[in-house]
């Protein structure tokens, strides 16, 4: 028979971690379990990592003594967690779902992406950006024809003092007139209603576009079922989604609401900022329409909008 020392050393060859410098894991009660984890937790290298454990299993240990949590009601919080993960896929993105309806995604950018005065407000970049847009040239469509009614979308993209920032990266995405996004079509063949393009020298871009329409988050999975279960509606108002990359500037992920929305105040994700508000005018000149290049002669909504980028510190 192998000593106790022996299996000692071999188990610390075969983990990397000496048995003997650990806790005694044994007979947990709800009153030694959470220092007993932050004993077991102890030899991370990484102090950041071992600090945002402690503080995570400090919070989550509080929180079950505070509701006095069952064993049927955990099962029902890991069930969920587990149909969240299983729902997920490349193009669907409950996990990040359920971050912005729980107001995660907003603290989180709130506290990370603080502009200066002068600067565009970011928001949430939520579930539906993929990186497979097409590359627009200036003044083409997003879009293709018959996705809801035209939108043509122009302005710059300069620093806090007004300077023009050429070759900026702009994507753009959107829901069209059906208040659906491409992703969620089980037919979907390729990026529509989306597109990246770089601004020009002057630092000015534009595109055509539909006018995108509030629609409901995905309610089909866990997420909708909880929005349900807490008495809340599933709807964002109406916005225009666009990500900005320049060198040298930070980067912006925002996005334009637009103003009389019934659901401005009270957006599912919490994403809603007064100075992203916007009101495009509606252009009747059927000659214009025809001139900016859309395919019919019809009038179009008309937004115009500049972007200030905030340079790197």
């Amino acid at each position: 028979m192998q000593s106790l020392e022996n299996s000692t050393e071999r188990a610390k060859v075969k983990h990397g971690v000496d048995l003997s410098k650990l806790p005694r894991n044994m007979n947990m009660t709800s009153d030694s379990i959470t220092a007993n984890v932050h004993e077991m937790n102890a030899n991370c290298d990484n102090e950041r990592t071992k600090f945002i454990f402690q503080s995570l299993v400090n919070h989550l240990h509080d929180f079950v003594r505070e509701t006095s949590l069952t064993t049927e009601e955990w099962m029902i919080a890991i069930n969920f967690l587990t149909e969240t993960g299983k729902i997920s896929s490349d193009i669907r993105q409950e996990f990040i779902l359920l971050s912005d309806t729980l107001g995660v995604s907003t603290l989180v950018d709130s506290m990370n992406n603080a502009k200066p005065p002068g600067a565009t407000e970011s928001t949430v970049l939520g579930p539906f950006f993929t990186e497979d847009a097409h590359d627009v040239e200036k003044g083409d469509s997003i879009a293709s024809e018959g996705k809801g009614d035209y939108m043509y979308v122009e302005g710059r993209v300069t620093d806090i003092q007004g300077r023009a920032i050429p070759n900026a990266v702009i994507d753009t995405w959107e829901t069209d007139g059906h208040g659906l996004y491409d992703t969620q079509y089980d037919e979907r063949v390729g990026p529509d209603c989306r597109g990246r393009l770089r601004t020009a020298e002057d630092g000015s871009y534009a595109f055509r576009a539909v006018v995108p329409v509030s629609y409901p988050i995905p309610n089909d999975g866990p997420v909708g079922r909880m929005m349900s279960k807490l008495g809340r509606h599933v709807f964002r108002p109406a916005h225009l989604h666009v990500q900005i990359h320049a060198l040298g500037y930070e980067s912006l992920t925002t996005a334009l609401f637009f103003k009389g929305d019934p659901y401005l105040t009270s957006d599912a994700v919490f994403g809603v900022k007064a100075s992203l508000i916007i009101e495009p005018e509606i252009v009747e000149d059927l000659a214009l329409s025809k001139s900016r290049g859309f395919k019919e002669a019809k009038p179009h909504a008309y937004l115009k909008h500049d972007f200030v980028l905030a340079s790197v510190a």
